[in-house]
């Protein structure tokens, strides 16, 4: 008896073994194949990211155009809650939708979903959420670009610049807690690119991070940043520092 529960046991044991071991195989495959659509993803990834730059670039002109502003992250808020009218951009979003859905399913092939109980292979096969992520960040890029030129413009006395405008805009969108860094002139559209795709792949909601951007951008020194991006800008031109 005492050598037959010894067998039994040992084979319990050797079983508990042998399927951790395929566990931890399926893991690998996953993962490897996670990574192979990541790769194969990314040779379409350069030409979404022209076509988010294209399309901010032109929802910020538009507003910097035009002669309204908006003068507060409250005033802000309430146009973001209402009903989109502007169909001008219509064009460009669909461009992004065109370009963002194929390769959210190349992303979603190789994908095994650990951490998320929603299968977003589900919800990124469809255009749907994708063309709701992109208006909804659109509108919100310029809802900040609003602001932000109405204060640099109200701290300057002079038309704000749109380069300027636009990075502040997408810093302070990606990452509304750190102030912007005007050392370098960079618009971070690979991130901002990512951010809409995971948002409309996942289904994210965006409306807490634009309002900590509104926010952040009542707080922001208008005045120093300017000056900050005039020192760049002969910084980089290579022009001389005008005399006090």
């Amino acid at each position: 008896m005492p050598g037959a529960k010894c067998f039994l046991l040992a084979r319990r044991v050797a079983s508990w073994c042998d399927a951790r071991v395929h566990r931890l195989e399926a893991v690998g495959r996953s993962l490897d194949a996670g990574r192979r659509a990541g790769t194969t993803a990314l040779h379409g990834a350069g030409a979404l990211v022209r076509a988010v730059r294209g399309l901010v670039d032109r929802a910020v002109d538009e507003i910097l155009l035009g002669e309204q502003r908006v003068t507060s992250a409250a005033e802000a808020t309430r146009l973001l809650a209402g009903e989109e009218h502007s169909d001008a951009l219509a064009g460009d979003v669909q461009r992004v939708v065109a370009l963002a859905v194929p390769v959210a399913r190349r992303l979603a092939r190789g994908a095994r979903v650990f951490k998320f109980k929603v299968p977003w292979v589900m919800v990124a096969s469809t255009s749907v959420s994708m063309g709701f992520a992109v208006r909804t960040g659109v509108r919100e890029i310029q809802a900040l670009s609003s602001l932000l030129a109405y204060r640099l413009e109200q701290s300057t006395g002079a038309p704000s610049d749109p380069e300027l405008v636009k990075k502040l805009a997408v810093d302070l969108y990606l990452n509304p807690k750190r102030t912007p860094r005007l050392e370098d002139d960079k618009l971070r559209f690979v991130r901002l690119t990512r951010k809409w795709l995971l948002s409309g792949a996942f289904g994210r909601k965006t409306k807490k991070r634009s309002t900590r951007a509104l926010a952040a951008a009542e707080r922001i020194d208008t005045a120093a940043a300017a000056s900050q991006w005039e020192a760049l800008k002969r910084r980089n031109d290579g022009s001389p520092k005008p005399a006090p």
